[in-house]
């Protein structure tokens, strides 16, 4: 695949630690009882998400079971991302009352949620996951079933062990490995969910004074749409990437042609994204955060990004489809 015609986004390092135990502790054995139910089932390899969608499927054994997934399917072992369908319960949340109770607790919106098994022998590249962290209203949570002492997290230079009924923040758009030297596989809940201020009362005070309030975004409540709205434009190409470094779509570069129509996106003919509206005719992309918005106008669309607190912003010429 040839590299697209514009940077993608780093790894980002924050003033905070890559790491902090939540709040509260979970019971082991009736996290081990909802796993012996899900662990009859079929995992599959863990697959990751691109722009386009489903991507590759992991290389070495690392395996999914979906709890929640874009339209609930159990087969996406993907995060997910921006796009036409929104997340849903698989019917595998069902089978684990325990752990459903863990995840209707959390105080956020939430987007996807995997139990994750790292068999014995298996090493992952040092790598960092695209825009999953404060900065992007987008984190991920982890709950650790299973593990063993040679089962490792490689965090921003710490090794991480998290122990069974434990509940960890893990700032994963940092550079990480994961690996498993032991001869029993670790299984953690993982949890992708949007960030609101009342998320923030699991995490320990010492932590949030560390936190850089410049760099926390908050992800705004959906607002019922009043009026319709119908227009074409031209967008960036870049703007349609989500992995794209902070403000690439303000520079000159290839464009394409795009149409709301309602609640839905269409780039070139074709429907890619339906939207979210968060009010005065502003829209975030279903699947994702308020990193990412086109706002219209009666003039013109707006489209901004956004990284904690700072903004990008183009606006580009509407033309309205009577």
């Amino acid at each position: 695949m040839s590299a697209p015609p514009y940077r993608l986004c780093d790894a980002h390092v924050g003033a905070h630690p890559s790491a902090v135990r939540l709040l509260p502790t979970f019971d082991v054995d009736k996290l081990l009882a909802d796993l012996k139910v899900l662990d009859s089932h079929q995992w599959s390899l863990q697959t990751t998400f691109e722009t386009d969608g489903p991507a590759e499927q992991a290389d070495f054994d690392w395996r999914a079971l979906p709890l929640r997934s874009p339209t609930g399917s159990e087969l996406r072992t993907d995060p997910g991302g921006a796009g036409l369908d929104d997340f849903a319960d698989t019917k595998w949340k069902a089978e684990a009352p325990y752990l459903a109770s863990i995840l209707d607790s959390i105080p956020a919106p939430l987007r996807c949620v995997r139990l994750l098994a790292l068999g014995p022998g298996a090493c992952s590249e040092l790598h960092f996951d695209t825009k999953i962290g404060f900065p992007w209203a987008n984190l991920r949570l982890h709950v650790p079933l299973i593990t063993n002492p040679g089962a490792t997290l490689l965090m921003d230079g710490d090794l991480h062990v998290w122990e069974p009924g434990t509940f960890w923040f893990g700032d994963f758009c940092r550079m990480h490995q994961v690996q498993n030297t032991g001869t029993r596989k670790r299984i953690h809940m993982v949890i992708d969910t949007t960030l609101t201020p009342e998320l923030l009362s699991l995490f320990p005070s010492s932590f949030l004074d560390s936190l850089d309030a410049s760099e926390i975004l908050y992800n705004r409540p959906a607002v019922p749409l009043t009026e319709s709205y119908s227009c074409s434009f031209e967008l960036p190409l870049s703007f349609l990437d989500f992995e794209e470094a902070f403000g690439e779509f303000t520079k000159p570069q290839p464009r394409v042609q795009a149409t709301v129509d309602g609640d839905v996106l269409s780039v070139d003919g074709t429907p890619r994204f339906r939207l979210v509206h968060v009010g005065d005719g502003e829209f975030r992309f279903t699947g994702w955060t308020d990193e990412r918005t086109i706002q219209i106008t009666p003039g013109a669309v707006i489209l901004r990004t956004r990284e904690g607190t700072r903004e990008q912003r183009l606006d580009v010429p509407v033309s309205v489809r009577v």
